[in-house]
């Protein structure tokens, strides 16, 4: 919950100020009015110390859908809104998500509509699943499209499980040469570093380099730790510009081998969502805008809103998407096919199935190639570090 500061007038004209706590503004609004104040200014405190300690976590996607599921289940068998979520509440082992929960059944039996009541919790629900309820309230197929939503997020889950499964493997190999490296220069190089100094000979450049490279880390390895901590902040206060975002979102798109899983992973979520809210009768501006917001890559973003732009104007999505390289022609042409036949949804969903079986490969495929290239890259660390040490051993027997 938030503290929000208000003014306001009431009943008898009189000045009203003060603060208040609330889930949302609308609640805390409400709430002043009940009280007969008329608000005209009310703004959220954000501010540490008006913040309360969330405890619990934001539902996991997997139990999203089996949430989603049990939804429409509940619905489709005629059980009533608040009578459902009740049920869902008092089952769900999330302490956070129950009370939630807890809160709509509250506004429900006040009278608000599903879609409104999950609104006031954007943190649990989506913008993209309260459009979706409320087109379902409208239609009257709630349980149809709750439906359709478990099997979205069902198939968003199994995208982010390839990603992570893909990119695991080569970040756990990449930590464990950074720490093996580290290991050989602070206890196994000192080891021999006062060995070649008793014997007095001359070092090959090499060794000697790594022998001042670990001396190096040891003593001053508080700095390195430092520098990285720098390195860290600079790159989280540079991520927050705009500019600078969209540049590291288009090199992304660049990376050799992986960059093109990116882009295929962030083409099928495109397709998905967009697939899934024009089949849901959802207008296509606001289903373009909706999907704009939930790309994770700025670029691809772009697009989608020069899209819109063009939509607005009375022109051809496809068309606007056709001098950008991040979209690929086949997609620019299916779109095409889908706006002239208008069957955009259909032909949305056919990419889509086509990106995740793609997506599949590429997976096997990033791992295939990463897996021995890592290796060889362990391999010449590690390697480059104990031929330092046992080149100048080779001289030590001979002179023994």
């Amino acid at each position: 919950m938030l503290y929000y500061r208000y003014k306001g007038r009431s009943l008898q004209g009189k000045l009203k100020k003060g603060k208040l706590k609330a889930e949302t503004e609308m609640e805390a609004v409400r709430h002043l009015e009940q009280q007969g104040v008329t608000v005209f200014e009310i703004k959220a405190l954000d501010s540490f110390l008006y913040k309360d300690i969330a405890i619990g976590k934001p539902i996991k996607l997997r139990d999203f859908v089996i949430f989603l599921r049990q939804f429409s289940t509940l619905i489709e068998a005629g059980i009533p809104i608040n009578e459902s979520v009740d049920i869902l509440a008092k089952q769900t082992s999330n302490k956070a998500f129950a009370f939630v929960l807890d809160k709509i059944k509250e506004n429900l039996q006040e009278g608000q509509s599903l879609s409104d009541a999950m609104r006031e919790h954007r943190k649990y629900f989506p913008e993209l699943l309260t459009r979706m309820v409320h087109a379902g309230e409208i239609s009257g197929n709630l349980d149809e499209i709750l439906d359709n939503m478990a099997n979205y997020y069902e198939k968003q889950y199994a995208l982010k499980q390839k990603i992570k499964t893909a990119l695991a493997y080569p970040l756990m190999v990449s930590v464990f040469a950074i720490m093996i490296t580290i290991f050989l220069l602070v206890y196994i190089v000192p080891i021999f570093t006062d060995l070649f100094a008793s014997f007095g000979e001359t070092l090959p450049i090499y060794t000697v380099f790594i022998l001042k490279l670990s001396t190096f880390i040891q003593n001053t390895w508080w700095l390195l730790l430092a520098f990285i901590l720098f390195l860290v902040l600079v790159a989280s206060f540079l991520v927050k510009s705009e500019k600078t975002a969209y540049k590291i979102d288009a090199f992304k798109l660049r990376i050799p081998i992986i960059g093109s899983f990116i882009q295929k992973s962030q083409l099928t979520r495109m397709t998905q969502t967009l697939s899934t809210l024009l089949n849901s009768s959802v207008p296509i501006l606001q289903s373009v805008k909706i999907t704009e917001n939930i790309v994770d890559n700025r670029l691809i973003a772009q697009v989608l809103n020069l899209s819109r732009d063009a939509l607005e104007r009375g022109q051809s999505m496809a068309e606007a998407m056709k001098p950008h390289s991040v979209i690929p022609p086949m997609v620019v042409q299916m779109i095409a096919v889908g706006e002239r036949t208008g069957s955009l949804d259909k032909m949305l969903h056919k990419i889509a199935d086509f990106y995740e079986k793609d997506l599949d490969e590429a997976s096997d495929k990033l791992k295939a190639l990463i897996e021995p290239l890592l290796i060889i890259i362990l391999a010449i660390v590690v390697g480059a570090i104990v031929l330092a040490i046992v080149i100048p051993m080779f001289t030590i027997f001979e002179l023994l």
